[in-house]
């Protein structure tokens, strides 16, 4: 039984999911069968005065659908009736003849949110745990379960858009403002909140709110277009349709909304974006499950210290206080210590503004670290994050140093973006306890961090800094200690590739709007700014001395860096950003770097560059084993760098061109452009094998 039943004396019925043995409630078909059941016998029961839906986990009300009765429906027919089940159940709810009211305390999403639709009333708690939303299109489909026709309705046609186009979800007080709330009440008082809801009787009709009539929808429905075209680039199908679907259904009854709402979802599920993001999604819930086989053990950490206060350092030790842990930020010199203590400053007052967190809570992780520059013993620390400068001779002193101030069994990991981890512990009494947790930047908004396992890396501390990565809310990967770890590995040739493209006459805007267009989140130039161009031409020269096929930079970053022009760090390198973010404009100045003259670029033979130099990478990180499967490799470049998710990531898309094609084309770039992109063996013999990087179904196995 997930969902428990109980009939107070004065006619209020509680409906309370619990779904069994699991962490979170999700609607899979059992679950709405038994809501369906509830819902009969209470139309049947004459003593019934309302109904209260709640939840009896800690910090999910319902998640949303079970996607994986989505996937596995073997074709559209059985899709339908999924949908069709979802809707008539969740309809049954909303023409009860006694008031219903949802008590929302914890994650209300999806499904869960239009469960929430359903009812007459919606009370929300204060908690952070408490987050609405409709993400569906974030997954390449849309609200089915009456969301689409629901919400535009209850808050208006420009609010609904506001949070259904770009899935977004809002905590309590947003939700209230909206209208998408009714009330708000701290945990303990849910319950009385919702009764006092339901003391109002039924919902009365919505108003005929003035985005309703046709003229003024379809302009607040151009505006949406507009924008989601100028975020999305026409990539995204899902809120287009979305989109046409909330405008068309304020004009029809609900049973006509529904049908609208089915067969766009329909449409949806058959597109490769749709499949492609739902992969994705797959891939994040399997990165939360990753372990390390037994016997090795993961011990807790409790207290952790972050040696270096840069931009890395200080992102780091933001993000574990915030997780509720104690740190020791330490750096030899007190300004850079007191800069990286307002870098942190900024971090927590720019989640205060966004309600991440509250002040109370900002002010609480801030008092959570600890600043110093003595040498001080660390024998309190579980976890050592060592976040200084990129260079090997400085990380082996940080790291002899720390071996003789911290416990035998605390771990020492280095956040080192592509330094050898071997060499690192090199000279170390245990080297076994070293390990690479590399996070990326910003700290606060990438999920990934790479585990990186060095030759010498104990299972044990493998499985220690594993499982504190997961523990702290990011999404890890496991790879091995080969040059660039996986994904600087691949981004750093594409990085360089671009500045070749400009070194070779071609416009910065030009360059980066090839790869935009590709369905990248900003163009390679702009993002070795945001790298840091120091950054960038070291790890590509350590990438170039250290791979048996270097492709090694030009000259053109460090005729930059020896102008000043460090990227956004400095305000100065492709763009200048000293304005808005966003609004970058072009240095100037930088074409005095290059001796060509501009010409124009041929986008395709561009892109051709850019993209097939980083899947001939990514298959070559197959081959070498630094990376177990061509699932890890997309999950990794997704979150990591934002390589188009409709795509799938490189892997998915070299499948989608064809292996054939892939090697056809990095053969003629060979030819006429560069040996740097003869494509590599284990390409070559996917071909010859007929090979594709996944089977042939369109979903991760679960």
């Amino acid at each position: 039984m997930n969902i428990t039943r109980q009939l107070d004396a004065d006619g209020i019925c509680t409906l309370t999911f619990d779904r069994v043995a699991s962490s979170a409630n999700i609607f899979d078909r059992s679950t709405l069968a038994e809501l369906d059941v509830h819902l009969a016998n209470l139309e049947a029961e004459p003593t019934l005065k309302g109904v209260i839906i709640a939840s009896a986990k800690p910090k999910i009300f319902i998640a949303g659908a079970d996607l994986k009765e989505f996937v596995r429906a073997p074709d559209a027919v059985a899709l339908g009736e999924i949908v069709d089940l979802g809707q008539r159940i969740f309809t049954r709810l909303s023409r009860l003849t006694v008031p219903s009211v949802a008590a929302i305390h914890g994650v209300c999403l999806g499904g869960g949110c239009e469960l929430a639709l359903a009812c007459d009333w919606r009370v929300a708690s204060t908690d952070k745990a408490t987050k609405l939303g409709l993400p569906e299109t974030q997954l390449g489909i849309l609200p089915a379960w009456g969301g689409s026709v629901r919400l535009p309705a209850l808050i208006g046609l420009p609010a609904a858009l506001g949070l259904i186009l770009p899935g977004r979800q809002v905590v309590g007080a947003q939700g209230l403002k909206l209208g998408l709330v009714d009330q708000l009440a701290h945990r303990e008082y849910l319950t009385a909140a919702a009764r006092r809801l339901l003391a109002r009787g039924k919902r009365p009709p919505p108003p005929h709110r003035v985005s309703s009539f046709t003229p003024i929808r379809a302009l607040v429905a151009a505006q949406a277009r507009r924008g989601v075209l100028a975020k999305s680039r026409g990539h995204y199908p899902a809120p287009l349709k979305a989109l046409e679907v909330c405008t068309d259904t304020l004009s029809h009854s609900l049973e006509t909304g529904l049908v609208l709402e089915k067969a766009a979802l329909l449409e949806l599920f058959e597109t490769p974006e749709c499949r492609n993001l739902v992969g994705i999604f797959f891939l994040q819930e399997r990165a939360k499950k990753l372990s390390v086989p037994a016997p090795a053990v993961a011990a807790p950490v409790r207290r952790v210290a972050v040696v270096g206060a840069g931009v890395m350092g200080a992102g780091i030790a933001q993000w574990v206080s915030a997780r509720g842990l104690p740190v020791i930020l330490k750096d030899i010199a007190p300004e850079a210590l007191a800069k990286g203590l307002r870098t942190i400053e900024a971090v927590y007052r720019d989640a205060t503004k966004r309600r991440v967190v509250t002040a109370t809570e900002a002010m609480a992780g801030l008092d959570r670290i600890t600043p110093s520059h003595l040498a001080t013993r660390l024998h309190a620390v579980d976890l050592v994050i060592e976040a200084a400068v990129e260079k090997l001779e400085a990380k082996q002193s940080i790291f002899r140093d720390l071996e003789a101030r911290v416990r035998p069994d605390t771990i020492l990991a280095t956040n080192t973006s592509a330094l050898s981890i071997e060499s690192i512990a090199a000279g170390l009494a245990h080297p076994e306890r070293v390990v690479g947790i590399h996070f990326f930047n910003p700290v606060h908004r990438m999920q990934l961090v790479e585990i990186v396992q060095g030759p010498r890396t104990s299972a044990d501390a493998l499985a220690t800094a594993l499982q504190f990565s997961k523990s702290i809310g990011k999404l890890p990967v496991i790879v091995k200690d080969s040059p660039g770890f996986l994904v600087n590995r691949i981004l750093m040739p594409y990085i360089v590739e671009a500045v070749r493209l400009f070194r070779e006459g071609a416009g910065v805007e030009e360059v980066d709007r090839v790869m935009l267009d590709f369905g990248m989140p900003m163009g390679p130039l702009r993002l070795a700014d945001e790298v840091g161009l120091d950054v960038a031409s070291h790890v590509a020269q350590d990438l170039g001395r250290r791979l048996p096929h270097p492709a090694a930079p030009d000259d053109t970053l460090e005729a930059m860096i020896a102008r000043g022009w460090l990227g956004k760090k400095s305000g100065c390198g492709f763009y200048l950003h000293a304005g808005k973010k966003g609004h970058e404009k072009v240095n100037p100045q930088v074409g005095a770097v290059s001796t060509v003259a501009v010409r124009p670029l041929n986008p395709a033979r561009a892109r051709d560059r850019l993209v097939l130099i980083m899947i001939n990478e990514a298959a070559c990180c197959l081959a070498e084993g630094v990376i177990e499967s061509p699932e890890e490799v997309d999950f990794a470049m997704i979150l990591g760098t934002g390589w188009a998710p409709f795509r799938g990531g490189p892997l998915r898309y070299a499948d989608t061109l064809g292996i054939a094609e892939v090697v056809r084309r990095l053969e003629v770039l060979s030819r006429e452009v560069a040996p740097r992109f003869a494509p590599c063996e284990y390409l070559c013999e996917m071909r010859r094998a007929g090979r594709t990087f996944y089977p042939a179904d369109n979903f991760v196995h679960q």
